[in-house]
């Protein structure tokens, strides 16, 4: 798997592709997610994601927003083999290399929260809903 982290205007038209449909296989199709996911926030973010034999394994997006890094869009397409782990570490570095060592929030769902607390996230907020799935925003100082 080989590791890339690019702004919107380096990715190719084909890493566009890969992106949006791993996007919507795992959010849509596997979560039932529905909402417009090409929110036009992408034009601003650092895109991370492993990318294996032309598709996205692991993925996720991340910009500055009010002096923190957002990080969102996070996905795996294999389970058990430590993806998640891998991409959220190496976006990290990413991110903060690209936009500053500034604290990283991600709105997690519930369900995931115990994941990015072993990252060393801490939950910051009470639970809310985001497209039907109740989130928690965390911090990573």
């Amino acid at each position: 798997m080989e590791f890339k982290a690019k702004r919107f205007g380096e990715l190719s038209g084909s890493e566009v592709y890969e992106i949006l449909k791993a996007r919507s296989a795992v959010f849509m199709l596997e979560q039932n997610i529905r909402c417009l996911d090409p929110d036009g926030v992408d034009y601003n973010c650092l895109h991370c994601f492993f990318e294996e034999n032309g598709a996205v394994a692991a993925y996720l997006r991340a910009y500055p927003d009010s002096g923190k890094i957002r990080i969102g869009r996070v996905l795996t397409r294999t389970r058990g083999q430590g993806h998640g782990r891998m991409i959220m570490e190496r976006g990290i570095k990413a991110a903060r290399d690209a936009f500053g060592n500034l604290t990283v929030t991600v709105d997690a769902q519930k369900h995931a929260e115990e994941f990015y607390r072993k990252l060393g996230f801490e939950t910051v907020s009470g639970e809310f809903l985001e497209e039907g799935v109740i989130h928690v925003r965390m911090e990573l100082k």
